[in-house]
């Protein structure tokens, strides 16, 4: 099914999140994360196994990263992450069949470190059986201020191509551009803070082929009837996060995390989070955090149109209904002792679990009794694992 790991919440943000930064240690989380980025980090190995469990979605596979410095200057990065799909949710068994799919995805990064800036180089691809997609992407940051500064600038662009099984004559293709923009400081011995903007640029073709809307047919004895959805070709998004993280002095950590994010099609959602990390001697690691989303609907979004072709554009994706989930997180990070290292190499194995529980105030179970249009709001919980484990050598 197109784009089916998109449209699980917390499982890109959080599965891809480890990939690139695993569990750290409280002071480097407290007070060096984000701005000290002219700092190569060290060379490391991960291995991720990620799960996602929830809504009739099962969403689960392995991924590998390497890290390796060539000189003092220049590090290369390469991970790959597959992903094996099976779905029988609500958008599908309403109106298709329960499919599987897997989903390939490799990535090459490249960072030169000259004195204070630190430029990045990445390209990624990522494949399923009807979606080909392709980014490339240009990052900078500089310190500066007695490197209690640090400025960053990043663009990118994708290319994906979108097809249709069983449909040979279905070829699509959409765009995207992205622009960030961020600034870290260091406010005082045990606080940072950290400012980021996003802007996004989308064209082409955005829907999901296989997804439909549904309309009053009192011509049908089931009273409804389904056509496909029909989306804008454009959307343009902007997205601003304020971060911060308080470093306490028994080597514990808070840290607190606000989003705010608006489009062009009228979408506006808030996001905060809220974290704790504790030190339990001189091996473990207990992190707790607590995350809150929540989202209008899209100006163009209906859980039941009035009749066909009722819009110029017409969308029932949950993903674009008034929702909102809270996040319930909780890890565990162990240091491994040098008897259980590889060549006395650092390293560390952690597990996380998130319980994460959705409700959608205008998108109704098409599955559950009460008559087209009375049928109760969805809602569904899902449990996010993983567990990883990573070399510093």
């Amino acid at each position: 099914m197109l784009m089916g790991i998109s449209r699980i919440k917390g499982v890109l943000l959080t599965a891809t999140s480890l990939l690139s930064c695993s569990v750290c240690s409280l002071a480097l989380l407290a007070l060096t994360a984000n701005v000290q980025a002219a700092i190569l980090e060290p060379d490391r190995a991960d291995v991720l196994y990620h799960s996602y469990e929830g809504g009739g979605m099962k969403i689960d596979g392995p991924s590998v990263l390497l890290r390796k410095k060539a000189t003092e200057s220049v590090a290369v990065t390469a991970y790959y992450y597959l992903d094996s799909i099976s779905s029988a949710s609500i958008d599908v068994v309403s109106t298709a069949s329960p499919y599987q799919e897997t989903r390939h995805e490799g990535q090459l990064g490249l960072e030169y470190l000259n004195d204070k800036t630190l430029m990045t180089v990445n390209a990624r691809q990522s494949h399923e059986d009807d979606y080909l997609a392709k980014s490339f992407s240009l990052g900078i940051s500089q310190d500066t201020f007695g490197d209690l500064t640090n400025l960053s600038l990043g663009l990118s662009y994708g290319d994906n191509e979108i097809r249709r099984n069983g449909d040979d004559n279905f070829f699509e293709t959409s765009e995207q551009y992205r622009l960030r923009a961020g600034i870290s400081q260091i406010l005082t011995r045990n606080m940072t803070a950290a400012l980021n903007f996003e802007a996004i640029a989308d064209k082409g073709y955005l829907n999901n082929p296989y997804r439909t809307v549904r309309f009053i047919d009192n011509s049908v004895p089931s009273g409804v009837g389904y056509q496909a959805e029909v989306y804008p070709e454009t959307r343009n998004s902007f997205a601003s996060k304020l971060s911060t993280s308080y470093f306490l002095p028994y080597r514990a950590a808070l840290f607190l995390h606000y989003r705010y994010f608006s489009d062009s099609w009228d979408i506006k959602a808030n996001d905060v989070e809220l974290g704790y990390r504790h030190p339990i001697g001189e091996s473990f690691e207990l992190e707790l955090k607590l995350r809150y989303y929540q989202q209008t609907q899209a100006s163009f979004y209906s859980d039941l149109f009035p009749y066909r072709d009722a819009q110029n554009f017409m969308a029932r994706d949950k993903e674009l209904s008034d929702f909102n989930d809270m996040t319930y997180g909780l890890g565990v990070t162990y240091t491994m002792p040098k008897s259980l290292s590889i060549n006395d190499w650092p390293s560390e194995a952690s597990l996380q679990w998130d319980y994460i529980q959705f409700n959608y105030n205008n998108f109704r179970d098409p599955t559950a009794e009460g008559g087209v249009g009375n049928e109760p709001f969805y809602k569904f919980s899902a449990n996010v694992i993983r567990a990883f484990y990573s070399v510093y050598f």
